[in-house]
């Protein structure tokens, strides 16, 4: 245990890259913490925690993860897709709630990094994320519904059910000035990316809304005051009677987060030449870093992708950019508290819509919907249910739906198929014995539960033989099941004075079948062969003439 702490832990080459181009990671870091502050704003009060709580998620969240995480470019804090999950948590538990659960979370992704399980966020389908991603980006969107047109009283169980409620709100009393600034901020986010990518039009945007907002007498709703200052830290919100009602929760938070975070180390690894992150380390410091941003009254927080690609861009190579974002904003916060809580509400609403245009990647969805009628299902499926329902419940039932239906198509790869007998050696009696008697099946592909119970119907329907080879040297797997299922088809044709002899058999799936009691009287009586010439010939011996009395005491005993 302690070696595995060991390697979790920072290590003195994670700083050898911020020696070589220190200035690089500074602008880099100084780039993001500017793209990051009204993102951290807006979800923060998306969230339901405030401005104030996504700004501290950034800064301590962000340092944290930077300094522990197993990835030297990517940027940790508030993310959208957290949001999501959040909201209902605030609703149910409060804000002490969302704290507690954050803790929680930070343990179970401890938890799994020390058991080594970051490896297998690799194998998630790309439908499942693709339709989770397109679905949390309408969720979201959905979400901005009632800031954008300064409705602060929208009602409803779920999240399109508020934003319905806050559309007929607005039409019974239309004003029309918070639409005008989400539209624009909007407007001027999508629209100034395509035309000077490196500038950071949030930041201008949401600067122009709020000096408009300050000239012009127009009713908007503002942040509120902010603190001039990190919070102290606070333990006031633990509750452990509470850890069992929370705890789903907590999963989900913790599900979330190693997934957004693994995902978005992999596609920074994608962007650069040589990177490579650590997954079990990444979810160390995520881990870390969700223990310590609550105690300061942040929220749960991940790896963020949109802000890592934006390092990644900016030229960062080493951690040493990501704690520069994270320090940036600190500053930011003990400078400009006053300034930031001016930001109207429908500005920051109007920086979530761009970034939910940005999160969807249309092409990619075009071609998985295009790929085959299987990821088509699970994409639309997992999309579907992660806007009517929630993240967590969309990704279990995707990923269970992607599961069966893989499982289906690997179970029509698996076939048996009767082959000729080569006689080139044998003489004309035995060509005429081999021909009226003797019959031999390939298995292909795998035997397992979901392609056992054809393989079953088709081999027992075999007539007029007395011996039938099977050649096993083409399977890939058997489990259990499949291996119950061959036993039992043995068995039947026994029953019916049929030798059965198996051939080729792999040593792993030999041991396997030993195990479960399967081939211990076909290996006592000698029908477990080599390869499929030992095999026809122990058959050719077994039905020559006076082997009958043999024959019948084997199935009769």
């Amino acid at each position: 245990m302690t070696g595995r702490l060991a390697d979790l832990l920072p290590q003195r080459s994670d700083w050898a890259a911020a020696r070589r181009h220190p200035r690089r990671d500074l602008v880099a870091g100084l780039t993001v913490a500017v793209v990051a502050l009204p993102l951290a704003l807006a979800f923060g009060v998306a969230s339901g925690l405030g401005a104030q709580a996504g700004l501290v998620t950034a800064v301590v969240a962000g340092a944290v993860a930077a300094v522990f995480g197993g990835s030297n470019l990517q940027v940790s804090g508030p993310t959208g897709a957290m949001t999501v999950v959040l909201l209902p948590i605030v609703h149910e538990f409060g804000g002490d709630g969302v704290l507690m659960v954050g803790v929680m979370a930070g343990l179970i992704l401890i938890a799994l990094a020390v058991a080594g399980l970051g490896r297998y966020v690799r194998y998630l389908p790309t439908p499942v994320i693709e339709g989770f991603t397109a679905g949390i980006a309408v969720v979201i969107a959905l979400q901005q519904v009632p800031a954008m047109l300064g409705v602060d009283d929208a009602e409803g169980e779920k999240v399109w059910a508020v934003a319905a409620d806050a559309v007929l709100r607005f039409v019974a009393q239309p004003h029309p000035a918070p639409v005008l600034v989400a539209a624009g901020v909007a407007a001027l986010m999508l629209l100034g990316a395509r035309w000077r990518p490196a500038v950071p039009f949030s930041l201008l945007a949401v600067a122009a809304a709020t000096v408009l907002a300050e000239v012009l007498p127009v009713p908007l709703a503002r942040i509120g005051a902010l603190p001039s200052g990190v919070p102290a830290p606070s333990f006031g919100f633990l509750q452990w009677s509470a850890v069992g009602d929370l705890l789903p929760a907590a999963l989900a938070v913790a599900a979330l987060a190693a997934l957004e975070s693994l995902l978005s180390a992999t596609v920074a690894d994608a962007m650069s030449v040589s990177q490579r992150h650590h997954p079990d380390r990444e979810l160390f410091g995520q881990g870390l870093a969700n223990l310590a941003a609550p105690i300061l009254g942040g929220v749960p927080a991940t790896a963020a992708i949109a802000r890592t690609a934006v390092n990644v861009r900016a030229g960062a190579q080493s951690k040493l950019a990501a704690l520069t974002h994270a320090v940036a904003l600190a500053v930011i916060v003990l400078a400009a508290a006053p300034l930031v809580s001016r930001i109207p509400l429908a500005a920051l609403a109007g920086v979530l819509l761009a970034t939910t245009v940005r999160m969807v990647e249309t092409a990619s969805l075009l071609a998985l919907v295009r790929a085959t009628h299987r990821d088509a299902a699970v994409l639309v499926l997992t999309f579907t249910v992660t806007v009517v329902f929630d993240l967590v419940t969309a990704v279990a039932v995707g990923l269970g739906v992607a599961v069966v239906l893989a499982l289906r198509a690997i179970a029509r790869t698996a076939g048996i198929k009767q082959v000729p007998i080569d006689d080139a050696d044998h003489s004309a009696e035995e060509h005429a014995l081999l021909r009226e008697h003797i019959v031999a099946y390939r298995l292909d592909g795998p035997l397992f539960f979901a392609a056992a119970h054809d393989f079953l119907l088709e081999l027992t329907e075999v007539a007029d033989v007395r011996a039938v080879v099977l050649r096993m040297s083409r399977v890939s797997t058997i489990d259990a099941t499949g291996a119950h299922i061959l036993g039992d088809a043995i068995t039947r044709l026994r029953h019916r004075g049929i030798i059965v002899l198996l051939s080729g058999i792999d040593p792993a799936h030999r041991q396997a079948l030993t195990a479960l009691g399967i081939t211990a009287d076909l290996e006592r009586d000698g029908l477990l062969c080599p390869d499929t010439p030992a095999a026809i010939a122990r058959a050719r011996e077994l039905l020559r003439p006076g082997t009958a009395d043999q024959i019948e005491r084997w199935y009769t005993r």
